[in-house]
């Protein structure tokens, strides 16, 4: 008499392990890929851009491996730091004028931010992906008002 043994378990393919990645309750996926700060080595308005890169770039980069950062140089102008995000989008905010809690606030933002285009939330459209009851008015078939 054969008896046939059943596994206790399902077996266990490779690509069952793959994961797809996605925003949502399970995962999350940063969308800035890209951060580049570009000042000028002798203009007052660098020296606080200058100061934040000095102190604070490295324990920036050690908290945010998923990010490239990149120090340009940008010669006689105004400090900059520049977000690129994966939906090829980027985002510039002007360093010029912030203390350098002021410059931490904004690299933040870049960095919180989605690289979307900013909508307004007042007088959006209603969309509908059904057509209404009645059907779509037009002052071209209504009956004219008698008086």
């Amino acid at each position: 008499m054969a008896s046939q043994w059943v596994p206790a378990t399902r077996p266990l393919f490779r690509a069952a392990l793959a994961s797809r990645p996605s925003n949502g309750h399970v995962a999350f996926i940063p969308q800035i890929r890209k951060l580049v700060f570009e000042f000028c080595e002798k203009w007052p308005s660098s020296h606080n851009t200058r100061t934040y890169i000095e102190r604070h770039l490295e324990e920036l980069a050690r908290a945010n491996p998923h990010v490239e950062i990149v120090v340009k140089q940008r010669n006689q102008r105004e400090p900059i730091a520049r977000g690129f995000y994966l939906n090829n989008r980027d985002k510039v905010v002007p360093l010029n004028g912030l203390e350098v809690t002021g410059i931490q606030q904004k690299v933040q933002l870049l960095l919180d931010a989605s690289g979307a285009k900013i909508k307004p939330l007042k007088r959006r459209t209603v969309e509908s992906s059904t057509e209404a009851a009645r059907g779509i008015w037009s002052g071209l078939h209504a009956e004219p008002y008698k008086i």
